[in-house]
């Protein structure tokens, strides 16, 4: 007998995901609008303008939502151990 460890896809949470696809007759190609890069991208397939619509498409687990913004300057070790640069 053959037990499968993935889980159906009728398991996974779906939602409506905007994304951009391929205006060229033919090109099945497209892309979801949060990994763009362009305002209009071309397609990566035949280069072909695209435009934006909405796909009902599994939800995707991203972390850089759990990051933290930057902001906070960690002193680096010389200056730790010496004082600031030019002093």
């Amino acid at each position: 007998m053959y037990y499968s460890r993935k889980r159906p896809m009728e398991d996974y949470p779906t939602e409506s995901t905007a994304v951009w696809t391929c205006t060229k007759e033919g090109c099945k190609g497209w892309m979801r609008n949060e990994y763009s890069f362009a305002d209009v991208p071309a397609c990566a397939q035949c280069r072909s303008p695209m435009t934006l619509g909405m796909r009902n498409l599994p939800v995707l687990m991203d972390s850089t939502y759990d990051r933290k913004p930057a902001a906070s300057k960690k002193p680096a070790v010389a200056e730790v151990a010496f004082g600031p640069a030019g002093s």
